[in-house]
């Protein structure tokens, strides 16, 4: 189940919500139900790896509880646990993930089918709940966070259905305590309802829309086929859209699980900070997806030795393990490494000419920023190699295809309000107008006017998008399967 479904708007949500709330006289009670109403909500798409879930709970609990009673001055015996723990997380992520990938490399190599392909569905959201999971667990161990006793608070901080799917990635440190005492008043419940909105928009009018033009433009490379030719205005065109549309898809549903965890008492951490906005690929990568960024930082590059070594060598090479892994994460296909090794690769140039130290040029480094960032979702976005072959010799002109290309002003014209939403909508303008407008004389009335102009506005977004929803469409997402 999505957020963007008919089923979980009117259906799921509001139930969810109502008994929520008739349990306000116990907070164990209302725990007991979100976590029932989160494993209903996974099981809705993967009824049978509902349990797989359930698995993942149950042995992270008890890996935790064995580091509780176990002496910390036993060491060996608490980093063999450590060990079982993460072998047993990340092997369970590597056969489901990327056992057919492992297959395929190897009946490559071999040019043969040397090894039979393993017929097996990826799990909804794996990568998500069990780096989620393994956090618990590593957190325990270093003493980060205190060992949980109560299996329900376990499966609550798991399998709580706002961020289960596509995070963002929560460390148990962070709602331990909302877990147990939150409190949920009528403000924070209106910014919720907003919040979700927000998102909820932004998937359905911008995310979606762009789909249609990303997917048209990157099918026709698709395959290595080049009956249809793609003029380079119209790669252009297809390769800013599967951008913008990657960002709306992801943030968006980050918007709508801040929201509804604000509805149900919780705060998670932002996700997205105005990635657009970044003066270098440095910064970028501390705005876009920032939980996932923030994991491997603590968990992989810290641990290494991170930035703090006198040998650069081995500082690129901490950079280059932790940009390998965050490729693979992503997925089980070359294009991922590619596009992990390429952040790293502009990461590595950007430390070796000090790009952040620098000052001045500000529109050219943005202008690199959003450039860097295209081609990077183009290698992203290209099942293999070929295709990003094909794809980047037409972003060059270098395919033979021209120049101009008449679909470019059909899409314009359909998509236009789209694409143009998609980039103001990726900067902080909100902020810029609060910002300039907070000593100006009668700044109050301001506020309320912008206040009701945004409640109203979003409200008829709302609206529009339910009926969009309702009457069918064109509505990918691209997390889904991570």
């Amino acid at each position: 189940m999505v957020f963007s479904s008919i089923t979980f708007l009117l259906y799921f949500l509001p139930i969810t919500f109502l008994v929520y709330y008739l349990f306000a006289f116990s907070r164990p009670l209302q725990n007991l139900w979100l976590v029932i109403a989160s494993l209903l909500f996974y099981a809705w798409g993967e009824p049978i790896y509902v349990f797989l879930m359930l698995a993942s709970i149950s042995f992270n609990w008890l890996f935790g509880l064995m580091l509780m009673f176990i002496r910390k001055d036993n060491v060996k015996v608490r980093r063999l646990v450590l060990t079982a723990a993460c072998v047993l997380n990340l092997g369970m992520l590597g056969v489901f993930k990327y056992a057919g990938f492992v297959v395929e490399t190897v009946n490559g190599i071999m040019e043969r089918p040397f090894l039979p392909y393993p017929n097996i569905v990826l799990p909804i959201g794996i990568s998500f709940f069990t780096f989620q999971a393994l956090s618990y667990v590593i957190d325990v161990y270093t003493g980060s966070a205190e060992p949980q006793k109560n299996l329900l608070d376990i499966a609550l901080y798991v399998a709580f259905f706002p961020q289960l799917i596509a995070g963002p990635i929560v460390k148990y440190s962070a709602i331990a305590e909302q877990i147990k005492n939150r409190r949920t008043d009528f403000t924070m419940l209106t910014e919720g309802i907003c919040r979700f909105s927000e998102g909820f928009c932004k998937k359905i009018l911008i995310a979606n829309n762009l789909a249609v033009i990303a997917d048209t433009v990157f099918n026709l490379t698709k395959g290595g086929d080049t009956s249809i030719p793609v003029p380079m205005l119209l790669a252009w065109l297809g390769a800013v859209s599967y951008m913008f549309q990657l960002y709306y898809d992801f943030s968006a549903y980050s918007d709508m699980a801040i929201g509804l965890g604000l509805m149900f008492g919780f705060r998670f951490s932002e996700n997205f900070r105005y990635p657009f906005v970044s003066r270098s690929i440095r910064e970028f990568m501390t705005r876009w997806h920032i939980s996932l960024a923030s994991w491997f930082s603590q968990y992989v590059y810290k641990p290494l030795g991170g930035a703090n070594t006198k040998k650069k060598d081995v500082m690129i090479r901490n950079l280059f393990i932790v940009w390998l892994l965050t490729g693979l994460w992503h997925g089980a296909n070359w294009t991922y490494i590619w596009w992990g090794l390429y952040f790293f690769i502009l990461i590595v140039f950007e430390i070796a000419f000090r790009l952040d130290e620098r000052e001045g040029h500000e529109v050219l480094r943005h202008v690199y920023v959003v450039v860097a960032t295209v081609f990077a979702m183009v290698i992203f976005r290209c099942e293999t190699g070929e295709q990003m072959s094909l794809f980047f010799a037409d972003l060059f002109g270098l395919g033979g295809n021209g120049f101009y290309s008449p679909a470019v002003v059909m899409f314009l014209k359909e998509y236009g309000i789209s694409l143009i939403a998609a980039v103001l909508c990726a900067l902080p303008l909100r902020n810029y107008i609060l910002e300039k407008t907070e000593d100006s004389e009668g700044h109050e009335i301001f506020y309320r006017s912008c206040g009701a102009i945004y409640v109203i506005g979003l409200g008829a977004c709302m609206v529009f998008s339910i009926a969009i929803l309702a009457k069918g469409g064109y509505k990918p997402f691209i997390y889904f399967n991570f």
